[in-house]
């Protein structure tokens, strides 16, 4: 699959297979992370694989979370709680800014996400289905504390994987046209 093809066809899919990932797969999709674009040379972006029963842990601080915003319905938490079992594998990326003075806490942002990308694209190519998830309870205080990250640092999301259950469907977008000007 070239780069081009992998672009057009990669999609958000979260159907996936209960069927454990092998290690040399995640391996190679947080490799391919790591080979973003950053200022500097920072490598800003920090990782947390959650697999088996270590997605309890993830289920807890999201229940704990949604307990102290307040929720009480009992099926809601159970929704909650059920949340890290949608897929086999979990990796938390999060971003730990530089204390470089001359980087830019945007452009270490940036770079995290297109770690991200670069993530999603080499999972599809190793013919993963991926699923990136975030919501008010990636940014929460608690979220950051379970991660150990600096009072710089940030959860930018949790990107789902596993081998999916049907094919991926096919994408839409509009025409690069619409969103570009030529200038010169």
């Amino acid at each position: 699959m070239d780069v081009h093809e992998a672009i057009r066809t990669r999609r958000s899919f979260g159907l996936v297979k209960d069927v454990n990932v092998e290690r040399e797969k995640i391996e190679k999709i947080i490799e391919a992370g790591t080979w973003a674009p950053c200022h500097f040379r920072t490598e800003p972006w920090r990782f947390f694989v959650f697999q088996g029963d270590g997605r309890n842990r993830l289920s807890e601080v999201l229940l704990k979370i949604a307990k102290k915003n307040g929720e009480t319905e009992e099926k809601k938490l159970e929704k909650i709680q059920a949340k890290p079992f949608r897929a086999p594998v979990i990796i938390a990326v999060a971003v730990e800014p530089s204390e470089n003075p001359k980087a830019l806490k945007i452009e270490e942002y940036g770079a995290t996400y297109a770690c991200i990308q670069n993530m999603l694209l080499e999972a599809h190519s190793l013919g993963l289905a991926g699923f990136w998830r975030t919501g008010k309870p990636t940014y929460d205080q608690l979220m950051k504390e379970f991660f150990g990250l600096s009072e710089k640092g940030e959860v930018l999301g949790f990107l789902y994987f596993g081998f999916p259950l049907r094919s991926l469907p096919e994408g839409k977008r509009k025409s690069f046209e619409t969103f570009t000007k030529w200038i010169g």
